[in-house]
């Protein structure tokens, strides 16, 4: 059982030595079991013969997606046909020896697969049993299919990310996903840090809706007490054009508005008694906010950025992806790693935050369908003649070259 291994950690590495079986597919569940794998984890990411499905959204370059080759670095990958019933029973045997089980089937089906939180605990009373879904396991909406839109929805980010069109966006990036992922990776960090005191693993239940409602924070509060109309936060806060570029000005306290319409020359408009407060502003941003945006028209992100920064005003440009990793700072303090992945290329990713040393430079890049299976399967005690008569039958896969 996991609980009975001995681990040697170091903080670069504290889960050197701990075993993970990723049935996780998509983005959520991935990143959760990579992040495991950044701080040391043995991750064998177990996929159907079709493959994850994240390989396939989006463009491919070679067996992979920009999703699967980021999401899945530091990982073998098991390739296992679970409507095989050889298949279940590796899956079975596998999940006796590991630490922390993740999958992301819809509610139920892992169960009728035998391999639920309650079959594989029998056996592994030790085991961290982790499910991620769209909406939890248990509820009214428990069955329904979720996804980073729906989740962005149905948490109400949607709904505060209005844009100058009036319409309410998504935000354009896997954000649920990527939170989800976050969260459950601290809930299995708490879990493992408990199982060492009382010696028992346990279920974690993590969704995908509320893992983005966690990130609105206090927007639920403010609802509430404004009476479902809240004002907008810290106007006239936000995004500006110049004549070569965006900007993103932000305010925290009331001597920071005097001083940025001091900056941009625009004295008067700190002492309209419209404006006086962050409240006033709220109400009054039809009127302000578009006196700002005509004074920053009329010169350059670094012209503006020099006066802002020299008057103490939070501003910095609005950076494209591909800008934020060939900038000077990131480059500088070393803030995006790169692996280079087999039939696709370097692939580049920012570090994981609060990561000691360089350690993730030295992760696996993200395997193809089942690139491990045999090694897997001979480190799990199979004998080589039993893989073979596996792969024969299909309940294993490997690449086909």
């Amino acid at each position: 059982m996991g609980v009975e291994r001995k681990i040697s950690p170091t903080h670069e590495a504290p889960y050197r030595g701990l075993r993970v079986l990723d049935f996780g597919q998509g983005i959520a569940s991935p990143y959760c079991a990579m992040l495991l794998g950044v701080y040391g984890a043995e991750v064998v990411k177990v996929e159907p013969p079709e493959g994850d499905w994240s390989r396939y959204l989006g463009t491919t370059h070679g067996n992979h997606t920009a999703l699967s080759a980021v999401y899945n670095r530091g990982k073998r990958s098991l390739c296992l046909d679970l409507k095989h019933r050889d298949g279940i029973a590796i899956a079975k045997r596998l999940a006796r020896d590991c630490d922390v089980l993740i999958e992301g089937f819809r509610p139920g089906v892992a169960a009728r697969l035998g391999l639920g939180y309650d079959d594989l605990a029998r056996d592994n009373p030790g085991l961290i049993y982790l499910s991620v879904s769209g909406f939890g396991q248990q509820g009214p909406y428990a069955k329904r299919p979720g996804s980073d839109s729906v989740a962005q929805a149905f948490s109400g980010l949607v709904s505060v990310n209005v844009g100058n069109d009036k319409t309410p966006h998504r935000v354009g990036t896997t954000i649920s996903d990527v939170a989800t992922g976050v969260y459950a990776f601290q809930a299995i960090a708490t879990a493992l840090f408990a199982r060492a005191t009382v010696g028992a693993g346990r279920w974690i239940d993590v969704s995908l809706t509320q893992s983005t409602a966690a990130l609105l924070g206090h927007k639920v509060a403010e609802y509430v007490l404004e009476g479902g109309a809240p004002r907008a936060l810290n106007v006239p806060a936000g995004s500006y054009q110049t004549t070569d570029g965006w900007l993103m000005v932000t305010l925290v306290n009331e001597p920071q508005y005097k001083r940025l319409c001091a900056a941009i020359g625009r004295e008067d408009l700190a002492g309209d008694p419209r404006f006086s407060d962050f409240a006033r502003r709220a109400d009054s941003a039809d009127a302000l906010i578009p006196q700002m945006r005509d004074v920053f028209l009329t010169q350059s992100s670094e012209a503006w950025l020099e006066r802002l920064h020299a008057a103490d005003i939070i501003a910095e440009r609005i950076l494209t992806p591909g800008d934020w990793l060939h900038n000077a700072h990131v480059e500088a303090t070393k803030a995006a790693v790169c692996q280079d992945t087999p039939g696709v290329g370097p692939v580049y990713a920012p570090r994981t935050p609060g990561m000691m040393g360089l350690s993730e430079d030295q992760l696996c890049p993200a395997p193809d369908i089942g690139a491990d299976s045999r090694a897997v399967l001979l480190d799990a005690g199979f004998e080589p003649n039993a893989i073979d008569d596996l792969i024969k039958t299909g309940a294993v896969r490997t690449p086909v070259r």
